[in-house]
Formats: C-alpha cells, sequence, structure tokens
C-alpha cells in the first residue's frame, strides 16, 4: 500500500491510528494543539519587546526607536523584525488585541489650567439666563463660525452620488491665493425658541461686524419675536470679535442699545470653555453637517445651505449675506470707553455688566474733553474736490439726492424704537450735529479711504459712535439705490 500511494509506511500506520480514535468536533481539521505553534509561544520575548514599543511612556523608555514615529502594525513588525523577533504585521496585530489594545484617536479632554472663578461663573451665567427666560426675555448665544473659501475647495465629510462620479475639487486648498473669496459666519442662537441666524460677512471678523450681527438678529426676529422686550441677555466666549477686553466691542453694543432702548446684558464664558458656549454645539455642528461634502462654490450656495439646516430637535435657521466693509485698525480711547453707559455686576465684572441704552444718574466717570459742535472748517476742508473726488455741484446733487431717503429710515428707526407714532411735533427734539450734507461728506471720504473714521471724527468734532452710525446708514442707503 506504502509503494501503491507513494508515502511512508509510518504515515500509513497514523493514518490508520486516527480512524480509529474518536471523530474530531465539528469545525475542526486537525486534533487540539496541532499545527505550528505561535509566535509568541516559540518566543518568549516576543510579547514584552512589543509592549515596550507600544508603551514606552509608560515602561520609563524615552528613547524607544518608534518614540517620534506612527506606530503602525507594519513599522512594529519591522522595529520587531530588526531586534531579532521575526514577525509579520497580521501577528503583531493579534497579539495587541489579545493584549487588549485597539485603534484610538486623541480625546480632547485635558483643558488646561482652568480659571478659579470657572465654575462660579458658569453657575451665575445659569442663573441670569433663567432670569431672563422667567419674564420673557430674550437670550441668545453668539460667536464666529470657522470662516470658509468660496469656491470648488474640499470640504470634509461624504454624500451620496453616484458611483465614480465626485465632485472635483481643488487640490490645494489650504494656502488661499490673493482675492479668493470667503465668508465669515456669525452665528446668533435663541436659546429659548431653538432658532438660528447667521451672518455672513465678506470682509474681517471685527467687534463692529460681531455687533452688526446682532443688530441684524434684533432687526429681523428679535424684534417680532420679542415685541415687548426691554432686555437683552447675551452669552457670549471670552475671546474673539466680541472679547470683553475690546472697547470697539463695548462701543457698538452702546451704539445698539441707544438705537434699540434695550438694556443689553453680556456674560462671558471664562477663557477656555469656547467648547460649552450653546451656539457651538446647537447650531454650528449642525450646519458644519449639513455641508458635508459639499463644496460652497458661491455666496449663494452658502446662505442657502445654511438656511435648509434641520434637526428633529425643531432647529430654524436664518441667514443673510452681509457684504459691508468693517475695517480692522479701529481704536477707542480709554476716555471715551469709560465714559460710556456700562455697569459692571457685583459678581465678576470683567465677565458680566450691563449697556445702558442712556446715560444712568451714577454711571462711570463722565466723558473728557468731548466736542460740543460741529467744525464748520473742517467740513470747508474736507470738500476739496482732491478729497471726494468730486466737483462741488456733483456733491451738492448727492446731497440733495439722498437727503430725503436719510430723513425717510432716520422717521423709520425712530418710529420702530418708539413702538409707535411720534408724541411730540416733528423737530420738538434734539437737533444732531451730523447734518445730511455731513453724512453724505463723511460716507463718500471713508469708502474712498481717504481718512480714518477716527480722525475724521477728530476733524469734524463728532462723536465716533453717532459718526459711524451715520456713515453705515448712508452706505446702506446708496447700496440699496
Amino acid at each position: 500500500m506504502a509503494r501503491a500511494v507513494g508515502v511512508s509506511e509510518t504515515t500509513i500506520r497514523k493514518g490508520i491510528a486516527e480512524l480509529d480514535m474518536e471523530p474530531l468536533p465539528d469545525g475542526r481539521v486537525r486534533r487540539p494543539g496541532g499545527g505550528r505553534k505561535a509566535a509568541a509561544d516559540k518566543n518568549p520575548d516576543l510579547l514584552p519587546a512589543l509592549m515596550a514599543l507600544v508603551e514606552p511612556d509608560e515602561r520609563g523608555d524615552p528613547m524607544s526607536p518608534l518614540r517620534w514615529t506612527t506606530k503602525s502594525l507594519r513599522n512594529l513588525a519591522g522595529e520587531l523584525t530588526r531586534q531579532g523577533h521575526e514577525v509579520s504585521a497580521t501577528t503583531v496585530g493579534k497579539l495587541l488585541r489579545k493584549s487588549g489594545f485597539s485603534l484610538q484617536s486623541n480625546v480632547k479632554t485635558l483643558e488646561g489650567k482652568q480659571h478659579p472663578d470657572r465654575d462660579a461663573q458658569f453657575q451665575y451665567i445659569n442663573s441670569q439666563v433663567k432670569k431672563y427666560q422667567a419674564v420673557g426675555e430674550p437670550v441668545i448665544s453668539v460667536d464666529t463660525k470657522k470662516k470658509e473659501l468660496v469656491g470648488q475647495f474640499h470640504q470634509a465629510g461624504r454624500e451620496w452620488r453616484p458611483q465614480g462620479d465626485p465632485i472635483d475639487v481643488e487640490d490645494h486648498s489650504l494656502f488661499a491665493r490673493p482675492g479668493r473669496e470667503q465668508v465669515i459666519p456669525y452665528g446668533i442662537y435663541d436659546i429659548a425658541a431653538n432658532t438660528g441666524w447667521l451672518n455672513v460677512g465678506v470682509d474681517h471678523d471685527t467687534s463692529a461686524f460681531a455687533v452688526a450681527s446682532v443688530r441684524r438678529w434684533w432687526e429681523n426676529r428679535g424684534r417680532i419675536d420679542y415685541p415687548s422686550a426691554t432686555r437683552l441677555l447675551i452669552t457670549a466666549d471670552s475671546g474673539g470679535s466680541n472679547s470683553p477686553r475690546y472697547r470697539l466691542w463695548k462701543s457698538e453694543l452702546s451704539a445698539l442699545a441707544e438705537e434699540t432702548g434695550l438694556a443689553i446684558t453680556v456674560c462671558h464664558f471664562p477663557p477656555g470653555t469656547s467648547k460649552w458656549n450653546k451656539v457651538e454645539h446647537r447650531l454650528f455642528s449642525h450646519i458644519t453637517m449639513n455641508w458635508r461634502g459639499r463644496p460652497l462654490t458661491s455666496h449663494e450656495v452658502v446662505i442657502k445651505t445654511i438656511r435648509s439646516t434641520r434637526t428633529r430637535g425643531g432647529l430654524r435657521v436664518e441667514a443673510e449675506l452681509d457684504t459691508r466693509e468693517y475695517p480692522t485698525g479701529i481704536s477707542i480711547s480709554k476716555e471715551y470707553a469709560d465714559s460710556l453707559p456700562i455697569e459692571p455686576h457685583e459678581t465678576r465684572g470683567a465677565w458680566n455688566y450691563t449697556v445702558l441704552p442712556h446715560k444712568s444718574d451714577h454711571a462711570s466717570a463722565p466723558r473728557v474733553n468731548r466736542p460740543q459742535g460741529l467744525n464748520l472748517e473742517a467740513v470747508e476742508m474736507l470738500s476739496d474736490p482732491r478729497l471726494t473726488g468730486m466737483n462741488p455741484e456733483d456733491l451738492t446733487d448727492l446731497i440733495a439726492c439722498l437727503a430725503p431717503l436719510q430723513e425717510a429710515r432716520d422717521e423709520q428707526r425712530r418710529y420702530e424704537r418708539r413702538g409707535g407714532k411720534r408724541r411730540r411735533t416733528r423737530g420738538a427734539g434734539a437737533i444732531s450735529v451730523i447734518t445730511p450734507a455731513v453724512r453724505v461728506l463723511a460716507t463718500v471720504l471713508y469708502l474712498r479711504e481717504v481718512i480714518p473714521m477716527q480722525l475724521l471724527g477728530e476733524l469734524l468734532a463728532v462723536e465716533i459712535q453717532p459718526l459711524r452710525r451715520a456713515i453705515n446708514e448712508t452706505h446702506r442707503i446708496l447700496t440699496d439705490h
């Protein structure tokens, strides 16, 4: 038989013996213990050597060969082989899983040194929110979302498309070339109503832009949803364009309070705790999910994608494009900032303060050297055609054309602030030193970038807040017409 099948007699005897044995359990082709020995069994030093590579810090080995390289299975197998433990990447994976290892990413849990008043500030914010909501006053959470490039640029994530037909995008979008457009979404999240509003800017993320975003939310949603509101609570980060350290932020808030008649209270989150701001995980996260894997090819795509954001919890989002300019480098003097009607709270006044709509009797330091009237000589000097780029006749015609539009807009704003018709005859109130002619002149000079706004206010001897408001309103009229 051995000669007939071409095997040894010993092999045949083993085969006969196996046939006489009990049948093997289902699923097995050899006896228990058969086959090659495992690499770790043949080489008892293999597992300790592997552990020394994957846990160099815990085992006190800062000089591990793979200390500063990626610990992939192939790298681990290669280093073990170099050390004399010949092993495959597959075996390394089995040993790691058997030892309780798995693939894991970093977890953002280390927050650095905590501010000593951190927990107390969270409790204070929570108490303020409850007080405002109990009486039906608006509470909003604000912040700037990450800037996004406009065009055929990669967006993280995937979406369903026909197989083999992905959207083509540029292969290098990390360093945008000069002239490429970007958008700056500033979000306002209404905590009680579970609604979002995004003002999508195209210029700079400044404090003026931040407050302008709150202003647009109030004009379009806030005053409609809260017609009887007398106060507004804003929760914000301690950094970015709405930082409590920025005088321009508080100056613009003061102008907004004056326009709306609202007492605006701001409570800032402690440094390093921005992830707890509700606008982050109740608004921004859903917008990011909505445009995942989809290039933001135009401003229209950005706005429509934001507006289409919905959640099963009832979130609804509105968005508007803001094409206005928000120049950087605007400075507010300490004297002027100290004169603003801002009342710090007794509890951590640097983070919690209320901006009043008017000067209170017990407000902080009086204004220092504030101008009392218009500098007519400066008006004449600034009207020079070399500065305005217009001859005197064209400038006069422009002033005459815009004057009725300015008056109509002013009257509409006063009507909204009063909440109804005027209660005294026209012209009985205070007269602004910024006349329609000065508004147009200042706007022309500012838009031509001839003179910075701060210097313009000093030359005209007018306060920077009403001047900025006048320029912005006149600019809107020019844009609309």
